[in-house]
């Protein structure tokens, strides 16, 4: 495959059209947790805001500013992520790494789509572009429990 063939192949169709509709992508007033998460090798950025009750998401915002790529995962993560728990997202993120990684499956219900993906294994660059939204939540939940326990 020529270069050409193979962006053409990374940039789908599905990609761009998960790109230009992110759910819940307004930021939160007053949320219980705001984690910002920057890729340091291509600037892409990812602010969460979230509220957990009983261990599970509320509500949910986003701003994301990231590569078609990156915007991608923010939206499929965000399709599924309101009653999502802490061990359910970190699976996410755990599938969406080893994914990436070592040819790994995509992650599954409920957080079922990454497979769109995967051609992006062989771009190395874009991998923490990806994983910004799963790792922003994670965080924003701990932090949000955290705080609850306070």
């Amino acid at each position: 495959m020529t270069a050409e063939t193979d962006l053409i192949k990374l940039y789908s169709q599905r990609i761009l059209a998960l790109a230009a509709d992110i759910p819940h992508a307004e930021r939160l007033t007053s949320p219980m947790a705001t984690v910002k998460k920057r890729a340091p090798l291509c600037g892409s950025t990812v602010t969460v805001d979230l509220d957990v009750e009983d261990g599970r998401i509320t509500r949910f915002g986003q701003d994301v500013k990231a590569c078609a790529l990156g915007q991608a995962s923010a939206a499929l993560m965000a399709q599924n992520i309101l009653g999502r728990n802490q061990v359910e997202v970190q699976a996410a993120r755990d599938a969406l790494k080893a994914m990436l990684k070592e040819d790994g499956p995509p992650p599954g219900p409920p957080f079922s789509g990454y497979e769109v993906l995967e051609p992006a294994r062989d771009y190395k660059n874009r991998h923490a572009s990806i994983m910004l939204s799963l790792e922003a939540t994670l965080q924003a939940m701990a932090e949000a429990q955290q705080a609850n326990c306070a």
